[in-house]
């Protein structure tokens, strides 16, 4: 006799029409039953319901054509810090930086990490934190990040705690691979790791939730949006606030180049009374895929380039510049009372549908691999956040010097890009303590040697010749 499904499932189930993925209850093994069971414990029917009848209400076009009107009143961010260009410029930077500073060594700086994808798209079958990115090491992106962080806190004389948001697929190997390399010089209880939700996805036409397979919903997580949920889930908002933590840095592992807690972003987002604030560089071109920081009747916000209809995106000012031009790098500075506050409205940060092609498991027990969109994809970003700041901030940074992400397998913003970033970013700190180094040597510095070209002036001599392939290590203890 086939064994029914359990009774709390279904009533859980019923009163949304939702019953079928119960289907194949009795072909599953006892592990599989327990994933499915978990899998339906977790969802918010309503919820997922209630997304489902105002896209339906909504209709695509009508929800393009918002979006569309709404970039159209998009202009420049009002509260924007330009790269220095004048004495004064520069004199307001270090300013920031000792402010900055000050922050750090008052232990009131926390980092967060996102690290929820793999690298799929790099033929990487592991979380793509663990992909080798050193030109002269072949350290991981996990490795580099962690050690600036090591680094920064040294100088400190402070722990900086690390958030970590891992995702269903990455989080196991994540964890083990922090514990293998002994969590890379970072103290094991300043480092926190935490799952990002997921949300399953639905039939387009009549919101029923698809299984992958007969034991397993389709999920993916819930975007990086879902990290404010998580780490309330995890405790971890308030194990900041015990830890009296009042400044999160936030960057996604993908960018080697990122300066992990920078002073000056920490500095000048206390300053101006900020209570999140994003760095942005200026866009390639009118049509490169990356969000841009605008205001909107008076509100800073992220418009994402698919959101930007293609005459908005290339309008210029006087001087024949892009007027959009400020290209989001997913770098932030939160205020934790600000995250404390977001995490706990439901209507600060917005689901995006997505209409998207997701294999499914039909009514017969078959795979499916559809042809065309079939199905809807829920998810949060972060940056959605931004308008719900009493006062935000915009902080412009050198694309060569700290945007380099790892995105694709080859071309732009991939594995060679980023490596070539940063032997040049390295050969120019050896340069400004006076080494000599040619443009064809490999060279790189781990962040336990130098944070910065003012840090390898201490440690480098002035005509010090590096002629081969060099790793300038942490120095020997």
């Amino acid at each position: 006799m086939t064994e029914a499904a359990p009774a709390e499932l279904k009533s859980r189930l019923e009163p949304h029409g939702q019953e079928h993925v119960l289907r194949w209850w009795g072909e599953l093994s006892s592990g599989e039953r327990q994933r499915l069971a978990r899998q339906i414990e977790s969802l918010d029917l309503p919820r997922i319901a209630a997304l489902w009848k105002s896209k339906q209400q909504a209709g695509q076009k009508s929800s393009a054509a918002d979006l569309a009107e709404i970039a159209r009143r998009a202009v420049p961010p009002a509260s924007i810090v330009r790269l220095p260009q004048t004495p004064a410029a520069r004199a307001e930077w270090q300013r920031a930086h000792k402010i900055g500073e000050g922050l750090l060594k008052a232990g009131q700086v926390g980092a967060i990490l996102v690290a929820g994808g793999q690298g799929t798209r790099l033929g990487f079958d592991k979380p793509k934190g663990m992909f080798p990115i050193g030109p002269v090491s072949h350290a991981t992106l996990f490795q580099i990040l962690a050690e600036q962080l090591l680094a920064r806190s040294r100088r400190a004389g402070k722990p900086i705690p690390y958030f970590v948001m891992t995702s269903d697929a990455t989080h196991e190997e994540t964890v083990a691979f922090f514990h293998e390399h002994k969590f890379f010089g970072l103290p094991a209880g300043d480092v926190f790791f935490f799952e990002q939700g997921n949300m399953p996805a639905v039939d387009a036409a009549t919101g029923q939730l698809l299984l992958s397979e007969k034991g397993s919903l389709s999920t993916s997580p819930d975007g990086h949006g879902g990290m404010l949920a998580a780490l309330a889930k995890a405790g971890l908002l308030d194990e900041m606030r015990r830890r009296g933590i009042e400044f999160l840095h936030y960057h996604q592992v993908d960018n080697p180049t990122a300066i992990v807690c920078d002073p000056v972003f920490l500095g000048f987002h206390a300053e101006r009374g900020a209570e999140m604030s994003i760095k942005v560089v200026a866009k390639r071109s009118a049509g490169e895929r990356m969000g841009v920081a605008v205001d909107v009747d008076g509100r800073t916000q992220i418009i994402e380039y698919s959101d930007l209809p293609a005459d908005v995106a290339a309008q210029t000012d006087e001087r024949g510049e892009l007027l959009l031009w400020a290209g989001s790098t997913a770098i932030h500075v939160f205020s934790r009372s600000f995250l404390d506050r977001v995490a706990h409205s439901d209507a600060a940060l917005p689901f995006h549908i997505a209409h998207k092609k997701v294999p499914h498991c039909d009514e017969q027990g078959t795979s499916v691999s559809p042809q065309r969109e079939n199905a809807y994809k829920f998810e949060r970003f972060i940056f959605d956040a931004l308008p719900e700041a009493r006062r935000s901030l915009v902080q412009e940074t050198d694309r060569a010097r700290e945007f380099n992400p790892v995105k694709n397998a080859c071309g732009d913003d991939s594995p060679d890009t980023a490596r070539a970033a940063l032997v040049r970013l390295h050969q120019g700190w050896l340069r400004e303590a006076g080494a000599i180094v040619d443009d064809q040597t490999p060279v790189e510095i781990s962040p336990l040697f130098a944070l910065d070209a003012d840090d390898v002036r201490t440690r480098v001599a002035s005509r010090t010749r590096v002629a081969q392939p060099t790793f300038f290590g942490p120095p020997k203890t």
